[in-house]
């Protein structure tokens, strides 16, 4: 019950509404149990004496008490759903906030549909708790004490008889709650797999139909369906067998009031008003039993989806700010790994190992390597998506986790390897990082970019409409995109990981046009796969299996490492003995031009400076 006692904390913003709803449902259990007595009344001082005005009197009372319950039966309904809806908004709000601020690596190791089960279903489950479950359990209670009490009033020997079977029916309550929790925490399991499975085919389903995978993902999910078919089954099972348990009960304590209730008004113990009435009590009975065995089953399922919930509200957050952390100023962008090491949470062998370079203001660093050697690891730890394993990472000499981690990513512009664009307009994912920016400033950005043609020539311009995942832009036209989005922060780290991947020869050179001297007064880190990208790169990072293996510039590397060597001789062709012919500026023949024929040139434009 710990999870869902916390989950009624939601509420406490909402404490003045919650506490109408319980005072109006006072009232409502108040009338109910009233009414019974009014009919002995009748049936005793009324129809027995045949006094007409106690029959009036009595049936105008029942009206009156009628009036009232409907009266507060509304309020008590149409105030506790706003308490709980508004409990279900403030779990909902905290759920995306620290959706939001867990690191990378906790995504790393979640299913997206079981975040978004979480995230939707299990809060409904909770809210209805919050509820109207909680107001049904709090009704039964009162009802099944209230009437126990008033039958004893009536007839203590009589009572006793009747709920002489209560705690068999009790027990069968309790049996059906504990053993229902853990099939209802599976059933949400197992919805969280099934929606996983849709997400997953939703947003690949053009890989799906390009490989004639169908019918295997067809398969795939009615496996799925089949296991919370089978669990919600299990479920209902357990309903269906433990509820007719409780009318049984209920059945054979009216049994026993009719017997040992007609020979006590035989013998003139007890009134036919009385027996009406007690047995009308138990009647009344049946309600919150019946009740708490519908609230059992809402109890069982919240309880299951607020442990869900909760193991997200306390996750931990890998990355987070310090106590005591402070903004970082304004950089010039000296970027220093000092002896890093780093492992990714659950691996068992280090990303990285002992990387050790300093990036100065203003230079283009270039990480090459195979995939897997670290490229993409090194990026992340400037932005701090991730924090070393040992050594650390450094920006004009802050440790990054010793800065508040906004103020971190603020001076960073990053264009991702995979282009993430959101729906709404072309302007709104270019100033997605700066959404006060003017038209101006994003159609200049766009410019930079080589973005603005193709955006000029579609039907409503900068204010089209992307779809989802940017669905109807060609890959190269939504990687420009994302790179106008990073130029537009004007940042003084700009970090490309592999960014030129989705486009053809000739954009690529376009897009390096403008990049070559937007890079300049920034620390650039560029990831590529081709040298011709990096070679006229500050200083060059190669990566081998986690290690920096050599630093240092395009002929630097040429002559002292092996590994770049073969890199380089195996895209563009020859032996490291045609380095003699490059540095004559002759072309051996048959073999690569000098140089690499993917210069860079000057750009003609670029962003200005933000003071």
């Amino acid at each position: 019950m710990q999870p869902l006692r916390r989950a009624l904390g939601y509420l406490r913003p909402y404490w003045h509404i919650t506490l109408g709803a319980y005072i109006s449902l006072i009232l409502v259990t108040a009338s109910n149990l009233v009414t019974p007595r009014l009919i002995q009344v009748i049936i005793d001082n009324g129809i027995t004496a045949r006094n007409m005005r106690v029959i009036v009197t009595m049936t105008l009372a029942i009206l009156g008490f009628a009036a009232i319950r409907g009266v507060f039966s509304f309020l008590q309904g149409y105030w506790s759903e706003m308490a709980s809806q508004g409990a279900a908004f403030e779990m909902r709000n905290a759920l995306y906030e620290k959706l939001q601020k867990l690191s990378f690596s906790y995504h790393d190791q979640s299913q997206t549909g079981q975040l978004m089960t979480r995230a939707t279903n299990d809060v409904e489950l909770v809210r209805q708790f919050t509820g109207m479950g909680l107001l049904q359990l709090v009704n039964s209670l009162i009802m099944f004490f209230g009437t126990a009490i008033i039958l004893f009033v009536i007839n203590w020997r009589l009572a006793l008889a009747a709920l002489a079977l209560m705690p068999v029916t009790f027990l069968v309550i309790f049996r059906f709650v504990t053993s229902v929790q853990p099939i209802f925490r599976q059933v949400q399991e197992k919805l969280g797999n099934l929606n996983t499975i849709l997400q997953e085919n939703l947003s690949g389903v053009r890989v799906v139909k390009a490989f004639a995978r169908e019918e295997y993902e067809s398969k795939r999910f009615r496996h799925a369906n089949d296991e919370l078919r089978d669990m919600n089954v299990q479920g209902a099972r357990a309903f269906s067998f433990n509820l007719p348990l409780v009318f049984t009960m209920s059945g054979l304590g009216s049994l026993i009031v009719l017997w040992y209730g007609g020979e006590q008004v035989i013998g003139g113990t007890l009134t036919l008003g009385e027996l009406v009435a007690f047995n009308t009590y138990l009647a009344l009975l049946l309600f919150p039993i019946f009740g708490l065995g519908m609230v059992s089953a809402l109890i069982s399922q919240a309880a299951a989806g607020a442990v869900r919930l909760f193991e997200i509200l306390d996750a931990h957050i890998e990355v987070d700010d310090r106590p005591g952390a402070q903004p970082l100023p304004p950089v010039t962008g000296r970027v220093a790994f000092e002896n890093v090491s780093f492992r990714y949470v659950g691996a068992t062998e280090n990303t990285l190992s002992h990387v050790s370079f300093v990036a100065e203001p203003g230079q283009m660093v270039a990480v090459l390597g195979a995939t897997g050697a670290g490229k993409s690891s090194i990026i992340n730890l400037i932005p701090r998506f991730y924090d070393a394993t040992s050594g650390r990472v450094t920006i004009d000499g802050h440790d990054v986790r010793d800065v508040r981690v906004e103020s971190l990513r603020s001076q960073i512009g990053i264009v991702l390897q995979e282009t993430n664009l959101f729906t709404g307009s072309i302007r709104d994912n270019i100033a997605f990082g700066r959404p006060d920016a003017r038209l101006e400033d994003v159609v200049e950005a766009a410019t930079a970019a080589e973005a603005h043609d193709f955006i000029s020539a579609l039907p409503q311009g900068y204010d089209t409409s992307v779809g989802e995942r940017g669905v109807g832009l060609s890959g190269g036209q939504k990687q420009r995109i994302a790179i106008a989005r990073a130029l537009l922060l004007d940042p003084r780290i700009l970090i490309l990981d592999d960014s030129t991947s989705s486009v053809d020869a000739e954009t690529e050179y376009r897009i390096h046009q403008a990049l070559d001297r937007l890079m300049q007064g920034r620390t650039s880190f560029v990831i590529a796969q081709r040298i011709s990208t990096v070679r006229n790169a500050d200083l060059i990072l190669v990566m081998e299996k986690g290690r920096l293996v050599a630093t240092g510039t395009h002929a630097e590397l040429l002559d002292t490492s092996e590994v770049y060597a073969d890199i380089y001789y195996s895209q563009f062709g020859g032996t490291p003995t045609d380095r003699l012919w490059e540095e004559n500026g002759r072309q051996k023949p048959g073999g690569p031009p000098p140089g690499d024929g993917m210069r860079m040139p000057t750009a003609v434009a670029t962003l200005p400076r933000r003071m």
